[in-house]
């Protein structure tokens, strides 16, 4: 319980001093000038310290800083890269911001400044998707700070974000994934064909070991991905589990993967390395080989991933339907092909009157 005592001043006035123990066994005290406000105070600890949603007023002081630093090395179930992402995202655009904020001293109005600072051109400039993606990092960091009973609340629950326009994908012909092989190094066209026909995402692409290719039966089995974190390659399991999957190779694409595999090549090497037989870092990749051959094929602007996009719209064009592309993609869901790729299914509309007239008594 909390009790309300008298307290005389140096100054001649008084004061009422609110006395409790919080669950941990310490003793707090909270001063007020007016009688009423100790009486409403002491009544609003005894009730939460009864409901046991009492929170300590003396922990919320801790800075967003101190909390990250006690909190992050206890997150687990990230992806590597994942983890490596969001601590980056925090050093470079909430530490600096909020850092040395107690916790208890966010507010929304602030917040909501930040938040439109992080979009502006005189500010970071990012983009919405990423600002979604920071203003989370600081939300879930809150929450665990509010999980802990060390805040009364989390002011940065339901902010309010900029909206994510879904741009257009970019999606080659397969003439044009033909002219991309043919324009980079000769030891990754595979890589090119395999991407463009075969679907595969650049970590997986990377990842690939021979011991997953069957060139007989024209199966390439996805079970682990390559990330450059940090300077440091690391290899793991795929997205999702959606993403270990088998995918149907055609014959020309194994024919280009057959030329890689060279005598004493082992099953557990990879199928892609570097000059240096190494494993390939994706920025020194792009960097080196797969920008040079867009710009000489025409292509530019281009990234790797849009080699998924070309995969998956040649699938639908040749008749795979959504579930099919699921599988084949390694998307969780049916509903996320048809969110991003519906539009390129043909419409069937007159068909459909078509077979409706027919109904006619």
């Amino acid at each position: 319980m909390a009790s309300v005592l008298d307290k005389h001043l140096k100054d001649g006035s008084k004061a009422y001093l609110v006395r409790f123990r919080t669950a941990d066994g310490h003793e707090r005290s909270k001063q007020f000038k007016r009688r009423r406000d100790a009486d409403t105070y002491a009544s609003l600890v005894s009730v939460d310290r009864s409901n046991g949603s009492f929170v300590d007023p003396r922990l919320g002081r801790i800075t967003v800083d101190e909390w990250w630093e006690r909190w992050w090395p206890t997150v687990t179930n990230l992806r590597p890269s994942t983890r490596a992402r969001n601590a980056q995202f925090y050093k470079t655009h909430i530490r600096p911001v909020f850092g040395d904020t107690p916790l208890n001293k966010l507010d929304r109005t602030t917040l909501r400044q930040w938040v439109a600072q992080l979009g502006s051109p005189d500010g970071s400039d990012l983009a919405p998707a990423t600002i979604h993606t920071v203003v989370q990092i600081l939300n879930k960091t809150v929450t665990a700070a509010l999980d802990d009973r060390v805040i009364q609340h989390n002011p940065v629950a339901k902010l309010p974000l900029p909206k994510i326009e879904r741009q257009e994908m970019r999606h080659l012909t397969s003439d044009e994934v033909f002219w991309l092989a043919n324009a980079i190094d000769p030891r990754y066209r595979a890589f090119v064909l395999l991407g463009g026909f075969g679907g595969l995402r650049l970590g997986e692409l990377l990842g690939l070991r021979w011991a997953r290719v069957d060139l007989q039966a024209q199966r390439v089995r996805v079970t682990e991905t390559l990330v450059d974190i940090e300077a440091s390659i690391h290899f793991g399991p795929p997205k999702t589990k959606a993403s270990i999957r088998t995918i149907p190779v055609p014959s020309f694409v194994c024919e280009s993967l057959a030329d890689l595999r060279t005598d004493g090549v082992s099953n557990g090497d990879l199928v892609f390395r570097s000059p240096e037989d190494h494993p390939i870092r994706p920025a020194l990749f792009r960097r080196r080989f797969w920008e040079p051959a867009v710009e000489s094929a025409g292509l530019a602007p281009l990234r790797i991933h849009d080699l998924r996009h070309t995969a998956v719209s040649l699938w639908i064009a040749d008749g795979a339907n959504p579930k099919q592309v699921a599988a084949l993609a390694g998307h969780t869901s049916v509903s996320v092909v048809l969110d991003r790729y519906g539009h390129l299914y043909p419409a069937q509309d007159d068909e459909l009157l078509l077979r409706l007239e027919q109904r006619r008594r």
